[in-house]
């Protein structure tokens, strides 16, 4: 069976991690196969819109530990930077939005690389790990950049260090994810919201991502200049154009994502 299930429906690309009976945890063939599923979307206009879901009961349990012990199992060292690195690389730089419907529990890796994506979203019985403590490890994949950035330093090292499970509830009370779902209202709700952006014009919504990306380094004065640059090639646009004339003529813009 396929580690990943890819399909692409309406300008929607759907990604799913499926190793469900190892609650999607992650070994190398899945990693890579995400890493090629991410460059399909990045290459193919078509995908206006990307779906991050699992299979079954989680989003995903992290690194699959039985890989890292095998005998010829790879060191953590290849795990970051062959695996989820690039992962994590490639989820911000794509200039598409990316939505992570947290289907259940999100630990470790698994739940760095869905905080990774510009949306993220979860089922009111899931739940997200910094599990990294519990063996020993620092939070990778992201982890030490992206939380703190979300729900602050305090916070997030405290998670870091005591492992709590945060409930998706929590999550949303504390910013490090967009909006919960009940249970059996998920599934359509949080694709709905990939039928959305898939409608909207995709290249501003890049451009959004790029200088959301430029904000988590840069001061206030580089920040204005890059929102100039931007904007103004977003004001070139056919979706702005679009836009822009359906606003004067009263009427629902048709994006292109042009």
């Amino acid at each position: 069976m396929s580690t990943l299930l890819f399909e692409k429906q309406a300008g929607i690309a759907r990604i799913t991690l499926n190793r469900p009976e190892k609650y999607n945890s992650f070994n190398r063939e899945m990693a890579l196969a995400l890493q090629a599923a991410l460059d399909d979307c990045k290459a193919d206009d078509e995908v206006r819109a990307i779906y991050l879901t699992g299979a079954g009961k989680a989003f995903s349990a992290g690194q699959d530990l039985g890989e890292i012990v095998a005998e010829d199992g790879p060191a953590l060292t290849t795990i970051l930077t062959e695996h989820y690195n690039p992962i994590v690389t490639r989820l911000r730089a794509i200039e598409k939005p990316i939505v992570a419907a947290v289907n259940g529990v999100a630990a470790g890796a698994g739940a760095n690389i869905a905080l990774a994506c510009d949306v993220v979203v979860a089922t009111e019985s899931a739940s997200f790990i910094q599990a990294f403590s519990k063996i020993g490890l620092i939070p990778d994949s992201g982890g030490t950049f992206t939380l703190p950035r979300l729900i602050g330093f305090q916070k997030a090292s405290a998670l870091m260090m005591l492992g709590d499970k945060v409930p998706a509830v929590e999550a949303e009370r504390l910013g490090m994810i967009y909006n919960f779902f009940p249970d059996d209202e998920f599934e359509q709700a949080s694709y709905a919201l990939a039928e959305q952006l898939a409608q909207m014009p995709t290249t501003g919504l890049g451009l959004t991502k790029r200088a959301l990306n430029y904000a988590l380094s840069n001061d206030l004065d580089r920040q204005l200049d890059i929102e100039d640059q931007l904007q103004s090639a977003a004001g070139q646009t056919e979706d702005y154009a679009e836009g822009v004339n359906a606003f004067l003529e009263k009427r629902k813009p048709s994006f292109k994502g042009k």
